[in-house]
């Protein structure tokens, strides 16, 4: 009997270069190392916060995280914290992080948050964790050429409505303000903190008044009472008897227009008010989120992707909200990053149909290489890129921060 034979033959250098492809790919695939994470802060254009105690423009509040990987892909992040917090935070996390696999941010997340429970759940730390799990949603996009909004779990929109959000002023300047905003296609405006609800319910009613006749009938228009101020005084009745005026100027939701803490209160609006109420930017974790929308305290549930614990937090509050009936509408002052992780979050939400847009901001309008579009109606594209979605623009990052953090260690 024959005995079978089989004739190997060299291969040729492509054949070895599509090996050793496949061969990367396969690792990429599987583990990519946590290099380093660096930070920094954005200084020189901080907008505006409507705060009692204002912020400088040379205030450092809004801090960019960037995750580098082994592999040389970087992801990046966003953090509504000052610069030398984040920075303290890091290097608490630093040994719970580094080595640790980049392709895996919801696991890598919880544990951060589980690790450092004893320095307390919420606040900077919280914050830190946020910047890291979405940047590394950006990385597992590109390693894998999918948007984040897939990832996450689908993509139920490749555009979304955006809201011109800009702070409230007297009537006369803040007409102007929002025509020449809607001169710009936006077809949605929410207004907030300034002199509304800290003078008297005459002020109130000819700001909201104004602001109706400035963007016409058909428009949306939300009003921000902004109750999470330190210096806010105004209790249940005034914000009941404000949602019935508002009712009447045809107004979306009223947000905050309690203290953040004054869950009993909330409920009690929510039942009593003509229009729904908006709440939750200043929460932390799903934890926090959890008895509010138990409790049917919202109509509508605002969790901030800078603040909350990053994208894998954020989509756990989004469907326990959904499947409580309550709408998710991400809060968003924040940076281009916290924009275009807002989009991919709406993206794999069936109901989150707005995002947040902070008006005239330098932050989000001047940092990235594409610019921000709107489309004849209004809409903004939901970017269908690797990862997030969006490329930095280093130049014009420069005018505000340290742009070498960005490069390869």
């Amino acid at each position: 009997m024959k005995a079978n034979t089989m004739t190997t033959t060299p291969m040729d250098d492509t054949e070895v270069a599509r090996q050793a492809l496949r061969q990367a790919n396969k690792r990429r695939e599987s583990f990519m190392k946590i290099r380093e994470v660096r930070a920094v802060g954005l200084r020189g254009a901080t907008p505006a916060g409507g705060w009692s105690d204002e912020l400088k423009r040379e205030d450092s509040v809004h801090t960019l995280v960037a995750v580098h990987t082994d592999d040389g892909l970087v992801g990046i992040g966003s953090v509504f914290t000052s610069e030398a917090l984040v920075r303290a935070a890091l290097e608490v996390l630093r040994p719970l992080f580094e080595g640790e696999n980049a392709l895996e941010p919801e696991r890598v997340s919880e544990k951060l948050h589980r690790a450092t429970f004893w320095l307390g759940r919420g606040g900077t730390v919280t914050h830190a964790i946020g910047g890291i799990d979405m940047a590394l949603w950006d990385i597992l996009g590109q390693a894998t050429g999918q948007p984040v909004g897939r990832l996450l779990g689908g993509m139920w929109r490749d555009r979304v409505k955006p809201y011109a959000s800009l702070l409230m002023d007297e009537p006369e300047p803040l007409s102007e303000k929002l025509r020449m905003v809607a001169e710009q296609g936006f077809r949605a405006f929410k207004i907030g903190w300034g002199p509304f609800g800290r003078h008297d319910s005459r002020k109130d009613e000819e700001i909201v008044k104004a602001a109706r006749a400035a963007i016409g009938p058909d428009a949306m228009l939300m009003v921000d009472a902004g109750g999470s101020d330190g210096r806010w005084a105004n209790g249940y009745k005034w914000a009941r008897n404000t949602a019935h005026m508002l009712a009447d100027y045809g107004v979306s939701w009223f947000e905050e227009p309690l203290k953040p803490d004054a869950l009993e209160d909330f409920v009690s609006l929510r039942a009593a008010s003509p229009v729904p109420i908006s709440g939750g930017e200043v929460f932390t974790r799903r934890q926090a989120f959890m008895p509010w929308i138990e409790a049917r305290a919202f109509d509508i549930v605002q969790p901030d992707v800078t603040k909350v614990g990053g994208l894998s937090e954020q989509r756990r509050i989004g469907w326990c909200a959904h499947d409580h009936g309550v709408r998710v509408i991400p809060h968003g002052w924040n940076t281009a990053i916290g924009l275009a992780a807002d989009l991919q979050f709406a993206a794999a939400m069936p109901d989150t149909d707005l995002v947040e847009y902070i008006s005239g901001s330098a932050y989000v309008d001047d940092v990235v290489q594409t610019e921000w579009k709107l489309d004849e109606d209004g809409m903004l594209a939901i970017p269908s890129e690797p990862g997030l979605g969006i490329q930095l623009d280093p130049v014009a990052l420069a005018k505000y921060a340290d742009s070498d953090f960005l490069l390869k260690p």
